[in-house]
């Protein structure tokens, strides 16, 4: 007769059945904007670049304008195997602008009424392929170096990634309030992106509870320096282009207010975990220590990481504004003006407000993972070891 499924297999595997039940219902989830109005009468497709002409580009210094005209092979789609001629339109912008060459794969829109062709706009080039190989390589190399931690580090991943898109954006866009909804999916997704790494047991409560609060300061605390320092949401990328689009109904500024805590739990789970992980090795190893020596330990296991992961999100946030930097030393711009203009302001909130919700994380998950780690089963004889899974 088989043996049943331990309680220590079925503890390990659980948070792996549920991410991957959840990473299914997230797949068959709609967003609801599917059929949205810009791309009806229209199909994206990707295409081969067979000639191209450049005579109608004009250069003036660094920028240029006008048009290319790009003859393109359709590979798939309605249109699949049509040679057309598409238009790329240039506006003059370094960041914007692409330019084609023979042999390209691209995106391109082909407008089409009543099965015939009316018009073909060059979007961007077809990166899809080199992505995926990119993607490729990094699941094959966490395999080899993680073995089954690695293909829970996928699971998490990919799910942290449905969640934001099926669950986080389109529920944004119907007007859901940013913070409260930041939070709860914040929440959801540390518990199971904990339970990968421990499954469910003590060092899962552990880690959650010190992460979760954590976070919890790090959005008190961005809700109430935004509006101190007079920061709007329009300084995020792309954000009045989203009003422009028909949502002026969307609040900007809590959208902000939510991408501080967001951006910064991922650092914060980080660290929680580590500072769990040595407790519990402290506790394994020395029984019979009483909670408040445990949490001594875990205190100088989080001072000495916070030097480096605070370090780690000021690298996070700013790697993206060199070049703004750049201009600004070129400029003999002061110190002073660079730290008033409200788009620095506001990386400043995400970095340091960031470094808060870690600098709490540590003595919050400290305390909680010493007393989770010191409490004895309630049945069983006196001064019996740690709860099954944990010897």
């Amino acid at each position: 007769m088989p043996n049943p499924i331990s309680h220590e297999t079925r503890r390990r595997w659980a948070p792996v059945a549920v991410c991957l039940l959840m990473i299914l219902a997230l797949l068959a989830l709609p967003t609801g904007y599917e059929d949205a109005q810009l791309y009806q009468e229209a199909e994206r497709c990707s295409a081969r670049v067979l000639e191209v002409d450049n005579s109608t580009i004009l250069d003036t210094g660094l920028v240029r304008s006008g048009e290319q005209r790009c003859t393109v092979e359709l590979l798939n789609g309605a249109f699949r195997g049509r040679t057309v001629t598409a238009v790329n339109l240039l506006n003059g912008s370094l960041e914007q602008d692409k330019l084609f060459a023979v042999g390209d794969r691209a995106l391109v829109v082909v407008s089409h009424d009543g099965g015939e062709i009316t018009n073909v706009t060059m979007s961007d080039h077809d990166r899809l392929g080199w992505e995926a190989v990119m993607a490729a390589l990094f699941a094959v190399f966490l395999l080899l170096f993680a073995g089954p931690g690695g293909l829970r580090a996928i699971l998490s991943f990919v799910v942290t990634v449905l969640a934001i898109w099926k669950v986080l954006i389109p529920l944004y866009l119907r007007g859901a309030d940013p913070v409260w909804l930041g939070l709860a999916l914040t929440l959801g997704l540390t518990v199971l992106i904990i339970a990968l790494v421990y499954g469910f047991d003590r060092r899962c409560a552990a880690a959650v509870s010190g992460s979760f609060l954590g976070i919890a300061v790090t959005a008190a605390l961005g809700l109430f320096f935004t509006r101190k320092l007079q920061i709007h949401g329009a300084v995020m990328a792309y954000s009045e282009s989203l009003l422009y689009s028909g949502y002026q109904h969307l609040d900007l500024t809590r959208i902000f207010m939510a991408s501080i805590f967001l951006g910064a739990s991922g650092a914060v789970m980080d660290l929680s975990v580590d500072i769990t992980s040595a407790v519990w090795e402290v506790v394994q190893k020395r029984p019979d220590l009483r909670w408040r020596e445990v949490m001594a330990s875990g205190f100088a296991v989080g001072r000495a990481a916070m030097g480096t992961m605070t370090t780690t999100l000021l690298f996070a946030y700013s790697g993206g504004y060199v070049a703004l930097l750049m201009v600004f030393m070129a400029q003999g711009t002061p110190i002073s003006h660079i730290l008033n203009y409200k788009y620095v302001a506001a990386e400043l909130v995400h970095t340091i407000l960031g470094s808060f919700g870690l600098v709490s994380v540590a003595p919050f998950t400290a305390f909680c993972a010493a007393v989770l780690s010191t409490r004895r089963r309630s049945q069983g004889r006196q001064g019996q070891s740690l709860e099954p899974g944990l010897e």
